[in-house]
């Protein structure tokens, strides 16, 4: 039994000098690719700051798949970050292809050349780094000088967890000390049964399980200790920044952005060729009169939606707790990764197409006599099954 709690804290040594040289290793890795992560991150500001832009589904497409770029960080499997990042691209570049399929072949071309750039490095990927990426082993070093002091990261990388007694508590140990303690601490492991020698006698009263007090304070003390570490810098790299209301007509684009607590928002004026874009807006109520070509929530939580006729789609992405009535006529809604939606649907909107995807806790509410509505559930799992020369998808019945 002393063997194996020898070989058990040889274990700990061990482990411990290995998860320092990983925490090293991931930490010059932060700063070799902090380049990269800047200019996507200045990819990503680019078009937020551009939602008024005709082109924004291009820049939308740019936006959700540069982060592909990052694959080198990806331990395992980078080749199915990389198409999921391409699939968030395929999303925008639908649409673009929607718009310009017709009228502009350019558009076409350029929405090819962009996606083959994220399905080339998704085969690279699969030839040379198919279970992470893999270093050469005769390669110069890279380095950390080119790419500014460690003091510079602004959100450097967790403390290590507690760890054994506070001899091997060395954050910068040299090589001589190391040996030194390991061969402190195996000496006195080799002491065999004496090593107990050293212990305290410990009284009834010391023992937690046999005197209650012991235990209500060790509770406070756990309970407490925990609001007194949070640091609100760390939860954070920067503050959340505050955006000002918008409520305007920007050419063809009808802009409601960063509304909270607005019930009496109203767009009256609106017409055919018209599009609203309601985008990060929380706790409101918005009413669209007349008929418009389409709507698009993106990013709301807990809105409510009333509007008359859309002639086109009207589409619900990156969602929460969404209510949508419609007054007259809709063709399609859209719902995309949305969690809890109610569409309450009008007499002569019952032929509506709903199309969902990656989306929960939607239901459908479908006129019933005069100021009555009837629910139904839009079914969120599915079953597949082969027929002997396709597949065939159905939704599950799950049993109350």
């Amino acid at each position: 039994m002393f063997f194996s709690f020898k070989i058990y804290c040889m274990l700990i040594v061990f482990n411990i000098d290995f998860y320092q040289i990983c925490l090293q290793v991931q930490s010059e890795m932060a700063y070799l690719l902090r380049p990269l992560s800047d200019q996507i991150q200045e990819v990503q500001n680019f078009r937020e700051k551009k939602r008024g832009s005709s082109l924004f589904n291009h820049l939308s497409a740019v936006s959700e798949s540069i982060p592909a770029l990052g694959w080198v960080a990806v331990c395992q499997k980078p080749g199915p970050y990389v198409k999921e990042m391409n699939d968030a691209a395929i999303f925008y570049t639908n649409r673009v292809l929607k718009d310009y399929k017709d009228t502009d072949p350019s558009h076409v071309e350029w929405v090819n050349s962009y996606l083959s750039i994220w399905t080339e490095l998704q085969t690279y990927i699969k030839e040379h780094h198919t279970t992470g990426l893999i270093w050469s082993k005769t390669g110069p070093v890279a380095p950390l000088s080119l790419f500014g002091a460690p003091s510079d990261v602004t959100c450097p990388p967790p403390p290590p967890p507690p760890g054994p007694p506070p001899v091997f508590l060395d954050n910068n140990p040299k090589s001589d000390d190391t040996a030194a303690q390991h061969s402190a601490l195996f000496a006195q492991l080799n002491q065999g049964e004496a090593i107990t020698k050293g212990l305290k006698h410990v009284s009834d009263k010391q023992k937690t399980h046999k005197n209650p007090n012991l235990r209500s304070q060790w509770g406070r003390t756990h309970q407490a200790s925990p609001a007194k570490s949070q640091n609100p810098s760390s939860s954070a790299c920067a503050p959340a920044k505050k955006h000002s209301p918008v409520l305007e007509l920007e050419g063809k684009k009808w802009r409601v952005e960063h509304q909270e607590q607005s019930h009496d928002l109203v767009i009256e004026e609106t017409e055919l060729r018209q599009v609203v874009y309601v985008f990060s807006c929380s706790n409101s109520t918005l009413q669209i009169k007349g008929k418009v070509n389409s709507i698009i929530m993106d990013n709301c939580k807990k809105l409510g939606l009333v509007f008359d006729s859309v002639v086109g789609i009207v589409e619900i992405i990156n969602s929460r707790d969404i209510q949508l009535q419609v007054m007259g006529k809709v063709p399609t809604i859209s719902i995309n990764k949305t969690e809890g939606c109610h569409v309450y649907l009008s007499k002569d909107s019952l032929d509506c197409e709903i199309v969902s995807a990656k989306s929960s806790e939607m239901n459908v509410l479908v006129p019933e006599g005069e100021d009555d509505y009837r629910e139904f559930p839009i079914p969120e799992q599915f079953k597949t099954v082969w027929d002997g020369s396709s597949l065939v998808t159905e939704p599950t019945k799950i049993a109350g």
